[in-house]
């Protein structure tokens, strides 16, 4: 490729932010709930890289067809990857893109097709925005818009973006992105600012995985968490992690007289149909994983982000550990205490509009 700004190059990122701010020196855009892409067209020559600097070009030909029928003959665009199902995000249809055979790919990509969602543009012909800041850049990108480029909707008001942040979820989005209007793109560095949904729930801890660099027994890897269906189903909706070296210990104690072989609600007999359990094998991981079960008898508060995986859903990211409850009895841990966002039209969202569906 000859453009100015040539693969690989690692995209900017965002660091946590607890609120939106009354600030008018940001740029406010919706999070998107997809795959960080970055695109560089070149004529005839096409890259979709992904955020780690992987090529992407395989697993979303439609994708590739869209952008060579539309972008500039010259560009470089960074945006998301993302799957639109039934008026929101569908993050677990964009995942099984990520497929060793393409014959599945080619059939997913007739039946859920993948779109991209454009953010920032880092060149455009012979000239690199690269230094250019953020309200330039946006600028630039307004002007590719329209039919060429899917474009985020974007705003400086904070009011707005703060209505984003209640309505936009209900159409699968995570959350508000800030950009530093005065800012340059750089590359792998967070300049941004992400602020996302947290939510708790009290879940059973009814099984752990013990910590790769010590031997079983002696140091506590990660819980597993279980939450009850309409039946009185127990589900594996997540794990909880990030402890401390010494707690991790300390947790290997506390929890070593909950160890069982007996009758769990996760394993032989007591499985049920389409029940979630814990350690599967699946497209990332290609044989089971191990884990110890333990007596489903205590609970623990864990903050989340946001669910996926439909009914019965499952906490999208690793939980965080808020406290835990031994005034919470196990079996009233259910799926009823998790949020759920009013649903909005995905549409709406690349106009900003406030229209809500049913």
């Amino acid at each position: 490729m000859s453009l100015p700004v040539t693969p690989p190059v690692k995209p900017m990122l965002a660091r946590p932010a607890k609120r939106i701010p009354d600030s008018a020196e940001l740029l406010f855009e919706p999070k998107w709930d997809g795959f960080r892409c970055l695109v560089f067209r070149d004529g005839a020559e096409l890259t979709l890289q992904s955020r780690s600097l992987k090529p992407l070009n395989r697993y979303f030909p439609e994708v590739l067809a869209e952008l060579a029928e539309t972008l500039p003959e010259r560009v470089v665009l960074d945006g998301e990857l993302v799957v639109g199902l039934g008026g929101r995000l569908d993050f677990d249809a964009l995942t099984e893109r990520i497929h060793p055979a393409q014959s599945r790919i080619s059939l997913l990509a007739e039946q859920t097709p993948a779109s991209f969602v454009a953010f920032d543009v880092l060149a455009v012909g012979d000239r690199s925005l690269l230094d250019e800041p953020t309200g330039e850049r946006r600028a630039a990108l307004t002007d590719l818009a329209g039919e060429a480029v899917r474009l985020t909707p974007a705003t400086t008001d904070p009011a707005t973006a703060r209505h984003w942040f209640e309505l936009f979820e209900g159409a699968g989005l995570d959350g508000v992105i800030g950009k530093p209007l005065a800012e340059t793109y750089q590359p792998g560095k967070r300049v941004l600012f992400k602020y996302k949904h947290s939510r708790t729930a009290d879940c059973v801890v009814a099984g752990l995985r013990w910590h790769a660099d010590t031997a079983p027994g002696e140091a506590v890897g990660s819980l597993l968490l279980g939450l009850h269906d309409e039946a009185g189903v127990l589900h594996h909706v997540g794990v909880v992690g990030a402890f401390p070296v010494a707690r991790r210990r300390e947790l290997a104690a506390e929890l070593a007289g909950l160890v069982t072989e007996g009758p769990h609600p996760w394993l032989g007999d007591a499985v049920t149909e389409h029940q979630r359990l814990p350690g599967g094998v699946n497209r990332w991981r290609p044989s089971e994983q191990p884990w110890v079960p333990l007596r489903p008898e205590r609970v623990v508060e864990v903050s989340y982000e946001h669910t996926e995986g439909g009914h019965p859903a499952r906490l999208r990211h690793t939980a965080q550990f808020v406290r835990w409850r031994p005034d919470r009895d196990p079996a009233s841990c259910g799926y009823a205490q998790l949020e759920e966002p009013a649903r909005y039209d995905l549409d709406a969202v690349f106009h900003g509009e406030v229209k809500r569906t049913r």
